[in-house]
């Protein structure tokens, strides 16, 4: 007389969990944790970091004529009454721009593009903010400012 089917499943069900209990308890356990939980190792062995604690952020966005983002746009900046430019970037995909400079000075700002208007802007770092936003809207060569 044959067994009925489902128990050949079950036996093989069994075997294979049998199996995998067996695998488990051959492995090593994990290291305990030296530190207490919810400290990571890296994290209790670290000084404050002071690295950007005199930053000033100056960001913005630049648009085109239209109100559209105006990706690529070359921003520069350098400290006021200085020629030579000390920092630059581009505006992203959605025209936006982040540089980080020291606290405690005068800036210019200054956004130029292919076909536009060179734009500048002044940005006082030396108050007690450290975020300075700033909003260009370039217009073309040759046209009137609106």
């Amino acid at each position: 007389m044959r067994s009925p089917r489902w128990i050949s499943v079950f036996g093989v069900a069994g075997f294979l969990l049998s199996a995998v209990i067996a695998a488990q308890a051959q492995q090593p356990p994990p290291p305990s944790l030296s530190t207490p939980p919810g400290q990571t190792e890296s994290s209790s062995n670290k000084k404050p970091s002071t690295r950007h604690q005199r930053d000033f952020l100056i960001k913005g966005t630049v648009f085109t004529q239209e109100g559209l983002s105006f990706a690529g746009a070359r921003i520069r900046i350098r400290k006021a009454g200085e020629k030579s430019f000390h920092w630059e970037s581009e505006a992203n995909s959605r025209g936006e721009f982040a540089v980080r400079v020291m606290q405690g000075a005068q800036y210019e700002v200054v956004v130029s593009a292919k076909g536009c208007k060179e734009q500048k802007k002044p940005v006082d770092a030396s108050g007690s903010e450290r975020i300075e936003d700033m909003v260009f809207h370039m217009e073309r060569e040759g046209s009137k400012p609106s």
